[in-house]
């Protein structure tokens, strides 16, 4: 008789929804009536398994679309429902295809996340085939027509035939396969061999291996979040993998049942693992961390488990989360996922401590080499070398102690015990107004960032306990923040975590040569309060409607005076906040050659003192965003800006015109043309305008005087060069001026792959076009020498037009499907007062390899002489400046100009975005 499996309790849906038992097995018996051939049973078999199976899957995904958050249920049903259709198998392989002999005995056992009971809809299904000795010819045709039919049924089935003692050997040998016998859960066959098995396990495999067994797994885990990223906030997590994530919490399970034989995590608080508090916690991460797993399969009909950007899309949308607040529903979805990531950890530390109570788990390596214990201040003591609390009550009489215990973990350079976390946490109301205040608080706080050299790992802890939040309440909202973009690599709170960190190494001189100016700055001396609490609160009004400058500036006014800093520092904390972004969209978005750039910059920071401060900051927060954001390119800009507006200051900013620019460049050029006959190198010096002197450096200058040199009218002379300053190349061209050319060298860069980061192009007043573009190839690199003779070629039949690039540009301008889900509006801003001689048009919109050339295609259509350009990107977002003339050499002053200019370039915008994503 088949040995079917009882439904569970509390399914997300009605058990005859997802297996009608009775109906199926009566399918079966009638469709199988008189054959006798095992091919024609499969075949007859397999087809009403399908429909039981896909009906099945439809009733629990119909009903978890209603209750998108009853994971329990959810995994449950997916449970029971492969259950039945295994258990079904098994019983036609064994009743039909090959009917037992008397003495034959064989088990089928659930093994791994099938044999705990947590299955998403298309988790594999591993099996353990058990029998008493060798397997015999019988168990192995059953096996065989048993999987045969699962394939066919498209399972993906992990599955193993062993003896009881081929389990006790390999599961000695493997900690994988030891880990997947933990979980073992017979489903039919002969139970008196699978009790064998289980007695076995605990008497001959587990008993007294818990310390080896929790290292292998604790390594397991460690290797796994490196492979991950390490980090908690990684922007595209792995659900079961990833830090904070559902390997986790079953790693702590596994753990538990191997030392307490516990059958699940509610026997954690009658064990004092965990306070009922935690265990709520436990389940509220548990559950929510399966509901986002078993949306992913449903999503992606598959078993995937990275949410990727567009699919946390889909994944919010399906959870019901909503825009609001000027938040998008997917970033209160992903707070919420950080959120319980972080619960996790804290669970995931707690449980290890009390580990090491129990001796079973090794403290770190180097605490067990150096067992000096510091000497801590009175009311602490030190266990399993961590810092704890000695009297609770008396810790808790004075609640400054809530704070100090972070200054004595600094002190001493040791980690807090759990148990004093705990302490923190739950007392954390203690924390009122009365307390903000008080100059003792105010010390220890500030001294927290400033004294002890470590700042980061005391804020980390203390955001990820909540007393950041309770301390500084404006912090709470941007806790778990995430920003769905491709830029920012970090939650809010974590990118300004890291922004400290970096200025911390900043100050311990660790990164002079990647930084000169920045560790100059620090070494020189600024204002370390001013500094660090800016950058505290650069990014606290982050997540709102409003300009997050504005209002971070606005908050930064009540709580600056409320951590300690007096009058004057408060003022300039709130200004740099509320220009915190100013001198990176100077520098990225601005052409510095210009005067009036500088001079309006040098403007509105006013003194030394501040220009100082703001570049610190800049650079801290373009480091902070995450790896492989700064660059050589951005230390260019920010130097030469930081130098030119320094030099403004201390001489006046009458430094900055024109004529004393050109004049010198001309010397400059003169000194490096040395050996070149005096006529041509008049020529060469009197041929340029003076946008050209002040906008090229002088060694760019000396391609271009041996690129124009004798050049004939039909010829493109083009140099491909390495400017490690700015980790791009440069890429020079010299032809025959015509209406245009800025968009066909732009379209021809676009066609070899190739990002333009910066161009400027100038005319000669002999009728020949300069064009200069600083390019990188799609990893955002310079490219390699190898690749230069190609990018030449290419660049040479597009010019030539041998390649139309209208044409060719279509099949390569596409944006990726998993970064559709981004949305950039887009912005057209008309700028006359940011140049002496040119308008200024900035345009903020999607990404796309095309975008460019569609943009200066566009101006050109339209008469628009282009005389450089800016392009700052920022992730899916980019930012093209354009500096132009009309075609009359005058500004774009008239408003009805400007709006015409502004629609043929949103048409092309949006032509070129729906060409992207066809």
């Amino acid at each position: 008789m088949k040995d079917m499996p009882e439904a569970p309790d509390s399914l997300i849906c009605p058990a005859t929804d997802i297996f009608n038992a009775p109906h199926v097995d009566q399918q079966i018996a009638d469709a199988t009536a008189g054959l006798k051939d095992p091919t024609d049973i499969r075949a007859v078999v397999v087809p009403i398994l399908m429909q039981a199976r896909k009906d099945g899957m439809d009733a629990i995904a119909a009903a978890f679309a209603d209750q998108p958050f009853a994971a329990r249920p959810t995994t449950r049903a997916y449970t029971w429902l492969t259950d039945c259709i295994v258990v079904t198998a098994m019983d036609v392989a064994t009743r039909l295809l090959s009917p037992a002999a008397p003495n034959e005995r064989l088990a089928l056992i659930a093994v791994g996340g099938y044999g705990r009971g947590e299955m998403a809809p298309y988790s594999d299904v591993d099996l353990l085939f058990l029998t008493p000795q060798k397997i015999t010819e019988w168990a192995e045709t059953v096996i065989e027509s048993m999987l045969y039919i699962l394939w066919d049924l498209r399972l993906k089935v992990g599955h193993s035939s062993r003896t009881v003692k081929d389990c006790i050997r390999l599961g000695k040998e493997d900690f994988t396969i030891r880990t997947a016998l933990l979980e073992h859960r017979v489903l039919t066959g002969d139970h008196a061999l699978a009790k064998e098995l289980d007695q076995k396990l605990w008497s001959d495999l587990f008993k007294n291996t818990a310390p080896e067994f929790i290292e292998a797994k604790l390594a397991e885990r460690d290797a796994r979040h490196m492979r991950q990223g390490g980090q908690r906030y990684v922007v595209e997590p792995n659900v079961k993998e990833g830090k904070g994530g559902l390997r986790d919490l079953q790693s702590l399970f596994w753990i538990s049942k191997y030392l307490h034989r516990v059958q699940n995590t509610e026997e954690l608080v009658r064990l004092k693992v965990f306070t009922a508090d935690e265990y709520q916690t436990f389940i509220r991460a548990e559950d929510f961390l399966w509901a986002v797993r078993c949306h992913l399969h449903l999503i992606t009909k598959r078993a995937a488990d990275q949410l990727t950007f567009d699919l946390q899309v889909e994944v919010a949308d399906r959870m019901g989360y909503k825009d609001k607040g000027g938040r998008r529903a997917v970033e209160h979805f992903m707070q919420d996922y950080f959120r319980h990531a972080t619960a996790t950890g804290d669970l995931t530390r707690i449980f290890l401590t009390k580990l090491e109570a129990m001796h079973v788990k090794s403290g770190p390596l180097l605490e067990r080499i150096f067992r000096r214990t510091p000497k801590t201040k009175p009311g602490y003591k030190v266990i399993h070398n961590r810092l704890a609390v000695e009297n609770e009550k008396k810790f808790l009489s004075d609640k400054m102690n809530l704070l100090r215990l972070f200054e004595e973990g600094l002190r001493t350079g040791m980690l807090i015990h759990p148990d004093a976390m705990r302490l923190v946490t739950a007392n954390l109301h203690l924390i009122d107004d009365d307390m903000r205040t008080t100059r003792e608080a105010q010390r220890i706080f500030l001294d927290l960032l400033l004294k002890h050299g470590n700042p980061e790992r005391a804020l980390r802890r203390m955001n990820e306990l909540g007393i950041l939040a309770a301390f500084i309440p404006e912090f709470e909202p941007i806790v778990a923040m995430m920003q769905f973009n491709m830029y920012h690599h970090y939650t809010v709170d974590e990118h300004i975590i890291q922004c400290i960190k970096v200025l911390s190494e900043i100050e311990h001189g660790d990164l002079v040569e990647e930084l000169p100016v920045a560790s100059s700055i620090l070494e020189n001396g600024v204002n370390r309060r001013v500094l660090y609490i800016a950058l505290l609160l650069h990014d606290i009004g982050k997540g709102r409607d409003e300009d997050h400058s504005v209002l971070g500036a606005q908050i930064a006014r009540k709580v600056a005076p409320r951590l300690g800093l007096n009058k004057v520092e408060c003022e300039t904390v709130e200004w740099l906040v509320r220009y915190h972004l100013l001198m990176s969209d100077m520098a990225q978005k601005r052409d510095l050659s210009d005067p009036r750039t500088l001079r309006d910059f040098a403007k509105a920071v006013k003194n030394r003192k501040r220009l100082d401060l703001l570049t610190v900051l800049t650079v801290c927060d373009i480091r902070g965003v995450g790896p492989g954001t700064w660059n050589n390119w951005k230390a260019m800009l920010l130097r030469q800006l930081h130098r030119e507006t320094a030099q403004a200051l201390e001489h006046g900013l009458e430094e900055l015109n024109r004529e004393n620019r050109g004049a010198e460049a001309r010397r400059q050029l003169r000194e490096a043309l040395d050996g070149w006959d005096p006529a041509a190198l008049r020529h060469e010096s009197g041929r340029h305008y003076a946008p050209y002197w002040q906008g090229l450096d002088t060694a760019t200058q000396v391609i271009f005087a041996n690129l124009l040199r004798d050049i004939p009218d039909d010829e493109v002379r083009i140099d491909l060069h390495l400017d490690a300053d700015r980790d791009a190349t440069r890429a020079c061209f010299a032809l025959v001026d015509h209406p245009g050319i800025f968009s066909r060298l732009a379209g021809a860069l676009a066609l070899v792959g190739a990002n333009v980061v910066d161009a400027r192009t100038y005319t000669s007043n002999d009728g020949y076009a300069t064009a200069a573009f600083w390019i990188q190839d799609a990893d955002g690199h310079p490219y390699e020498q190898a690749r230069l003779s190609r990018l030449r070629q290419m660049i040479l039949k597009t010019l030539k037009g041998e390649i139309v690039a209208t044409e060719a540009i279509k099949s390569r301008d596409k944006i990726k499907k998993r970064e559709r889900a981004f949305k950039v509006p887009t912005s057209i801003m008309f700028d006359n007062e940011g140049s002496e001689i040119y308008t200024i048009i900035e345009v903020d919109t999607r990404d796309r390899p095309g975008l460019l050339f569609d943009l200066t295609r566009t101006l050109a259509n339209n008469n628009v002489y282009i005389a450089s350009a800016v392009i700052a990107t920022y992730g899916e977002q980019v930012v093209d400046t354009f500096y132009v003339k009309d075609m009359f050499g005058l500004k774009f002053h008239s408003a009805a100009k400007q709006k015409a200019l502004e629609r043929k370039l949103r048409e092309a915008i949006d032509k070129g975005v729906e060409r992207a994503i066809s």
